[in-house]
């Protein structure tokens, strides 16, 4: 069976172990309706449009 010659680092085991806990950018599409970015399978918080149809009224900010 192998065994390690020597231990292995704090900064090597990091390194290793920190490209797996990279966190994603989500996934930005374009509304349908009004062009904004929104998260895929949401309801557009801009127009309130959702698959083509109107699922909310949107808040006027102002």
């Amino acid at each position: 069976m192998a065994v390690p010659r020597a231990k292995t680092s704090k900064a090597r085991t990091r390194r290793r172990q920190g490209i797996n806990m990279r966190l994603n950018a989500p996934t930005l599409t374009e509304c349908g309706n009004c062009g904004n970015l929104i998260l895929t399978h949401r309801v557009c918080p801009k127009c309130g449009f959702y698959r083509g149809r109107q699922v909310i009224t949107p808040e006027s900010n102002g």
